[in-house]
């Protein structure tokens, strides 16, 4: 007699009773630091909400950056993720967190540091990695950013991004990060609209990304100012534009100096005063772009003849690519 083997149902992860996070903030005397921009989330129907914008998790790895007091990272944990990475830098916070990794025995790995100097081409196991041109790994970046961090940080994986270092040596991670309303605005901004800068253009050309909610500031504890955006990021296979990072951010940055003015006047800072006009005059033809746009009305293209033609010039003449408009300035000064 033959019995077909059952397929066993692999049981939900639950964590047993935990005192709830605002328990915790109480027994350990945690206060949210304001020269830290630290705000805490304390709803777990939120945070749920927010770990739901990555995706599936079942199984899956992720690093939580700046967990805090722990409310996303219950919310990661009951989603049944096979590892979790937490990077904090604050250790007022850690004693909070050890609760969670021994209510989840073998699931959780802290790390007490600070995320902007942190290796993470490391962290994942090696058998995650997945080529470029392959769905993302299984593998995801969570966070609730304190907001003096969350643009700096951005731009430092964006440039991971472009290069394929840091945490997308093992393909195209995933992200899914909360951001000031204001700066979600510019991360998402098409041309033409207001918040357009050299945020949406920098994100936008390495990544599809997607405003997925906001939550209203009287959610956090303490009321930030503002309301908070979660916003979501997968790395396109191809960038839309094909630079190296560096002089695709000179393009931009140079573009979006005097954003109210038309964009001639910030793509002359690219050259140095002695044929400026007559570079910036051979730039802007070559690319075909209008000298009396506005930054914020280039579109991606725009940008992608002004970055391809500009390496051009900066092939023929090596010294272009060095020099820089502010130190110019100073030494005037």
């Amino acid at each position: 007699l033959c019995l077909m083997a059952v397929p066993r149902k692999v049981a939900a992860f639950h964590l047993p009773p935990l005192p709830t996070v605002g328990e915790i903030i109480k027994l350990f005397r945690l206060k949210a630091q304001k020269q830290l921009s630290q705000n805490f989330l304390l709803d777990l129907r939120l945070t749920d909400k927010i770990v739901r914008q990555a995706g599936e998790l079942k199984n899956a790895h992720v690093c939580e950056v700046g967990p805090g007091p722990g409310g996303i990272t219950r919310s990661i944990l009951s989603a049944g993720v096979e590892q979790l990475l937490l990077i904090e830098k604050d250790a007022r916070f850690i004693p909070g967190l050890q609760m969670l990794s021994e209510a989840a025995p073998g699931k959780v790995r802290i790390v007490h540091g600070d995320i902007l100097t942190y290796r993470m081409e490391k962290a994942f196991p090696k058998h995650l990695k997945k080529n470029w041109e392959d769905e993302p790994p299984d593998i995801h970046i969570i966070g609730n950013l304190p907001f003096s961090v969350s643009t700096p940080l951005i731009i430092k994986w964006l440039e991971n991004v472009s290069k394929k270092d840091g945490p997308f040596v093992y393909g195209r991670t995933q992200m899914t990060l909360t951001f000031q309303k204001e700066v979600a605005e510019r991360l998402t901004a098409n041309p033409e609209g207001k918040q357009r800068s050299r945020l949406s253009v920098m994100s936008q050309h390495l990544c599809t990304v997607e405003n997925r909610f906001v939550i209203p500031g009287q959610a956090f504890v303490p009321k930030p100012e503002v309301d908070v955006a979660v916003v979501h990021f997968t790395p396109l296979v191809q960038p839309k534009i094909q630079q190296p990072f560096a002089l695709v951010e000179k393009v931009v940055r140079s573009v979006f100096q005097f954003r109210r003015k038309y964009c001639f006047r910030g793509i002359e800072t690219l050259f140095p005063e002695s044929g400026r006009l007559k570079r910036t005059e051979q730039l802007m033809m070559t690319a075909n772009v209008d000298p009396t746009l506005r930054p914020f009305q280039l579109s991606m293209s725009h940008f992608r003849n002004l970055c391809n033609t500009y390496r051009k010039m900066c092939d023929e003449d090596p010294s272009l690519f060095v020099y820089n408009y502010r130190e110019e300035l100073r030494q005037k000064k």
